[in-house]
């Protein structure tokens, strides 16, 4: 009986960031447990066996520097470093039209380093279902919604509110057809989706998931992993 072909998948890695908050460091590049930011999620796809591709998108000056981080790191799975354009979806549009027509696109930010193997499975698992998932976690702490005075004008119900996190998945054509046609500024690629009408389904994230912006989010995540090292996530 001839076997089924396994659905092939891709990956962009959005890099490409200004890194304003960071006090004139460029986080990505930024040491973390002895290693840059962008080696420990290049790390992680190119040990999970379900990614067949990655793509990493940069800012231009800094391509050369990630060409040399993938050639030291013998990620093999990397198939181009490109660089970006002004706005992060112009960047992740970059990233999606270097991939080798994959049927599904796992979109991660390259200031997240603790993302696991266990997210990217899961976000394909869910995305199964609709063409389209992403992590998020719920809020632990009550919102408050405020006009430009400092007024609290709503505080929204906290049991509804998840902050979004990636890695994003999505069926490549759901990706590509949403970025050829939605052209507004948005804060991430399932609001994207999302525009188009399409349904995007949440599935748990983790806390620890953090994303780099600033000197302390990088000394967290430096915690993070060097725990993560010493077995303590097994308590």
């Amino acid at each position: 009986m001839k076997e089924t072909p396994r659905e092939r998948v891709g990956a962009v890695i959005a890099a490409a960031g200004s890194s304003r908050r960071m006090e004139g460091i460029d986080k990505i590049f930024a040491s973390l447990v002895g290693k840059p930011v962008l080696w420990h999620v290049l790390r992680v796809f190119e040990d999970c066996p379900v990614v067949d591709e990655v793509i990493v998108v940069l800012s231009d000056e800094s391509v050369p520097r990630g060409e040399r981080l993938v050639e030291e790191g013998a990620f093999s799975k990397v198939t181009a470093v490109c660089a970006g354009g002004r706005r992060r979806q112009d960047s992740v549009g970059v990233g999606l039209r270097k991939l080798k027509q994959p049927d599904w696109v796992v979109i991660h930010d390259g200031a997240r380093p603790c993302l696991t193997a266990e997210l990217i499975k899961k976000g394909l698992k869910e995305a199964r279902r609709t063409g389209a998932a992403i992590a998020a976690v719920p809020l632990k702490e009550t919102v408050k919604v405020v006009d430009g005075e400092g007024r609290i004008e709503v505080t929204p119900v906290r049991e509804s509110l998840w902050s979004a996190q990636t890695p994003q998945v999505f069926r490549f054509d759901v990706i590509a057809g949403a970025y050829a046609s939605v052209t507004r500024e948005v804060t991430d690629d399932a609001s994207m989706v999302e525009a188009m009408g399409h349904k995007v389904r949440v599935y748990m994230g983790r806390y620890d998931n953090i994303k780099v912006t600033t000197r302390e989010d990088l000394a967290l995540a430096e915690t993070i992993l060097r725990m993560r090292h010493e077995g303590w996530h097994r308590l």
